[in-house]
């Protein structure tokens, strides 16, 4: 075995891969190695060798030394970016250097200030037949220093040809497929790494071409020295038996865009909440509303202990599938005695758990020789930090699933279980984040969450809601400080904590907690009885359900029927679609337990943000305005067929009532109709079946009209309604918090949905957002809707906010609300109508 020393390139200080602020260089996609935080401003060669890559922006190059080991050089994180700027290259591709040549000067002031770190990672990017051994420590290092040994490893001798074998027919298979790409800053690191990983996933052999050149998908050095850019042409070429799959896989991954941001990355910083605050008090984000007093307890979890080095390859892995095993029955076993948001979340996590870039990554620290657990919590967090870059701020908070997994499977390999805590009823429970199964276990009896970081999208905030436990997120370290036993109030309706009430304070919490209890109990006693306005018009409150387990619960609840079954549960999260008798299975059961109410089933609204795995959907540049909804159904005959086939199972006939998702033409309304009645003929059905639209689009509000004439019922969808209607993604981090279905524009489509309908007789009702805010309901009936469809928990609240109104007065409010020039002032107007209208 030849081994030769690697010099430190820079002077600087030493830091471990693992503490890159980047998830490919932290998680050693690239490859295995260690970093340095520069002082100097020139690169200088860690060995003898020859250039063989040099990145055209001039921050990253490679040399291969004479026994074929590749180094790669990375100068910052992000740098990328710079496009050449602060850079000044000393030698080309395909010079010899010796070790300690000057190759690059860079100005560092300017990195500093630009990139988003200097650290520079010193990589071997293919470990195949190399190893590293004495990985200088994290410490100072000056330029020449012994930074890590590359050892070369004795080939395996290949074996003798048998001229006595069959010669074996060519069963090789091409696929090519060419593409322009659209990464904003080309093929650079981070992109090269997940290529290669993908190649390295494959049987096939997987190779890129450009101008002429080509490089193997797995070889990182190879991808960046085709020096591929935005708007370059390429082509994918495959050979293997699943030729065809692996190029269209490659190119759907480089089609995605990879989640790398342009540059600039634009930020858009919302007005600050300027409400003054009480003396002392902090500040959070509602994540469910309610209002608390109690004792504090801190909820504290420390990392599981897990050793680096592992006990061999066999007995790691052995140790990781039965941890994973064992996991999943527990995840399996919990589910099924839990309903609603707490399951669907556990559901989720089962699917992560399969997650094959985690098992990939794990597998391959294993084989470096690291421990099962070692290499489970590096592969958690490499994908979380990806999650949180993203750009995304509702992927950003499903990072806190991935590690609430590495911690349930840790505990499993070292032994143990997941730790469980009690605390005492009423407590004001404070954490820095939580998980969720920390509050699934925990949330009987708690008083309230106070969450320094996490987010109001996050599954413990969706948590948090479905048990109507007040719940402030995003409060910052402040709340870290309040004293253990502490007496505090949380007030999450008005975004704010008391630390350190005062008598008057506490008084005035318990005085509201009092009231408000009240108001929930007589809501709730009446909820059973059919709803109507104080002057006697009748308004229907239904809820919405995605699941035959809420059924019952929104009956007891007071609902009325269900006016927004979701079926997409039955259709996601599996490998095929659902049969014809698994779908009636599961609709008459939401049937029975709504013991003849009406049920309005929603069909299938798959595609943009939720993809089904087993039907043919190409990548959308725009998938919120490409193949999804009632698209879907009518591009696919045969699922919307088996559906239809399904619903008119159930029985008794004509309680279930259809509605159509996505609607923005007349002409897909009447495409469903005729299908719904020659179904009908086939199973000798003559009772009529109520066929109806969801408005989501302007299209459809302001073509109310003419939809009614071949719609039975319109419900307006007022969460997608608004996001088209303002142009604003609700998923984008940067725009979201400016949506708001109060916005007049909405507002005025709504009061023309109603107008159109009336034309034609038909009802108009509400299933989105809206309809579960009592601020909005007096404004919607004012507009016209008879129908509110809600929240199951909110049912009984909304049908008494019904109860203490008059049309009359919702009607004024309602023209004053279109006359808003702003959500905010709509908002101002809804709550003083409500302090006049609606009793404390």
């Amino acid at each position: 075995m030849a081994s030769i020393i690697l010099a430190a390139p820079l002077e600087g200080w030493v830091t471990p891969l693992e503490a890159v602020p980047d998830p490919v260089f932290a998680g050693r996609m690239m490859g295995d190695g260690v970093a340095i935080d520069p002082t100097g401003d020139t690169l200088h060669a860690p060995c003898a060798g020859r250039i063989i890559g040099l990145q055209a922006s001039r921050h990253a190059i490679t040399i291969e030394t004479d026994d074929g080991a590749q180094i790669l050089i990375h100068i910052g994180i992000d740098t990328v970016a710079l496009n050449g700027t602060g850079f000044t290259t000393l030698v080309a591709v395909g010079d010899r250097v010796a070790a300690g040549d000057a190759l690059i000067r860079f100005d560092l002031d300017l990195l500093v200030r630009e990139a988003s770190a200097v650290v520079t990672p010193i990589l071997l990017t293919d470990a195949t037949g190399f190893t590293l051994t004495d990985i200088a420590p994290a410490g100072w290092v000056k330029i020449g220093a012994p930074l890590m040994t590359l050892h070369t490893m004795a080939a395996e001798p290949a074996p003798a040809p048998d001229h006595n074998a069959t010669p074996q027919a060519d069963t090789t298979t091409t696929a090519r497929r060419t593409l322009r790409i659209g990464l904003p800053h080309g093929i650079h690191a981070r992109p090269a790494a997940r290529i290669a990983a993908l190649a390295r996933e494959t049987s096939a052999t997987l190779t890129i071409e450009k101008d002429g050149r080509s490089a193997s998908a797995r070889s990182l050095t190879g991808l960046l020295g085709l020096s591929i850019a935005l708007g370059d042409e390429i082509a994918v070429v495959a050979q293997g038996e699943d030729a065809a799959t692996a190029a269209d896989t490659l190119v759907t991954l480089l089609a995605s865009g990879m989640n790398e941001a342009p540059d600039p990355v634009v930020t858009v910083v919302q007005p600050e909440d300027t409400t003054p605050l009480p003396d002392g008090a902090l500040r959070g984000v509602c994540a469910a509303p309610g209002l608390a007093v109690g004792l504090v307890r801190h909820h504290q979890v420390s990392d599981v202990e897990v050793p680096r080095e592992g006990r061999g390859e066999a007995t790691e892995r052995t140790a990781f599938d039965t941890a994973l095993a064992a996991l999943r029955t527990d995840i399996a076993t919990q589910s099924a005695t839990l309903k609603g948001p707490a399951r669907e979340i556990l559901v989720a996590h089962e699917g992560l758990l399969d997650d094959p870039d985690l098992h990939a990554a794990t597998e391959a620290g294993i084989a470096r020789g690291e421990s099962a657990g070692f290499a489970w919590r590096a592969a958690i967090r490499t994908q979380a930090d990806i999650l949180r870059a993203g750009g995304n701020a509702r992927l950003a908070e499903r990072a806190g699933d991935l590690l609430d997994l590495e911690r349930r499977l840790l505990a499993l390999l070292v032994g143990g279980t997941s730790e469980r805590h009690a605390y005492p009823a009423g407590t004001i429970l404070i954490a820095d984040d939580l998980l969720p199964s920390d509050l699934i276990a925990i949330a009987d009896g708690l008083g309230g969450l106070c969450i320094a970081r996490g987010g109001p999208t996050s599954h413990v905030a969706i948590l948090a809601a479905s048990m109507a436990l007040p719940t402030l997120v995003a409060v910052g370290d402040a709340a870290l400080a309040i004293p253990e036993g502490a007496r505090i109030v949380l007030d999450a309706n008005s975004g704010i904590v008391l630390p350190t009430p005062d008598a008057r304070q506490i008084a005035d919490a318990e005085a509201e907690q009092a009231a408000a209890a009240r108001k929930r109990a007589e809501a709730l006693a009446q909820a059973s009885i059919a709803c109507h306005t104080a002057d006697g018009i009748r308004i229907e409150v239904f809820a919405n359900l995605g699941a035959a387990v809420e059924a019952a619960p929104a009956v007891a609840n007071g609902a009325e029927g269900c006016g927004l079954l979701r079926t997409e549960f039955l259709f996601l999260e599996r490998d095929t679609a659902p049969t014809v008798a698994e779908q009636h299975h599961d609709y008459q059961a939401i049937a029975d337990a709504l013991e003849g109410r009406p049920l309005i089933v929603r069909l299938l609204d798959i595609g943009g943000d939720k993809p089904a795995p087993y039907l043919a959907m190409a990548p959308e540049e725009n998938p919120a305005l490409g193949l999804r909804g009632i698209r879907v159904g009518l591009a696919h005959t045969a699922l919307l067929e088996d559906q239809l086939r399904a619903i008119l199972a159930v029985k008794p006939i004509g309680q279930c009532r259809i509605m159509l998702p996505m609607i923005s033409r007349v002409e897909e309304v009447r495409s469903v109709r005729l299908v719904l009645d020659r179904l009908r003929d086939e199973l000798g059905i003559t009772t009529a079946i109520e066929l109806g639209i969801m408005v989501e689009t302007p299209a459809a509000a302001v073509t109310a009209d003419t939809l009614a004439r071949e719609a039975d019922f319109l419900s307006i969808g007022t969460n997608d309604l608004t996001q088209y209607t303002l142009a604003m993604d609700r998923a984008n981090p940067a725009v979201a918090s400016a949506l708001d279905g109060l916005h007049p524009s909405v507002l005025r489509l709504i009061d023309q949905t109603c107008r159109g309908g009336a034309t034609r007789g038909r009802w108009t009702g509400v299933c989105g957002s809206l309809a579960s805010d009592p601020l909005a309901v007096p404004i919607l009936l004012g507009l016209g809707v008879t129908e509110l469809s809600a929240a199951p928990g909110v049912v009984p609240t909304i049908k008494a906010c019904v109860r203490a109104l008059t049309m009359e007065a919702c009607r004024d409010h309602a023209r004053a609300a279109l006359a808003c020039a702003s959500a905010t002032e709509v908002r101002a107007l809804a709550r003083r109508f409500a302090a006049q209208e609606i009793p404390a």
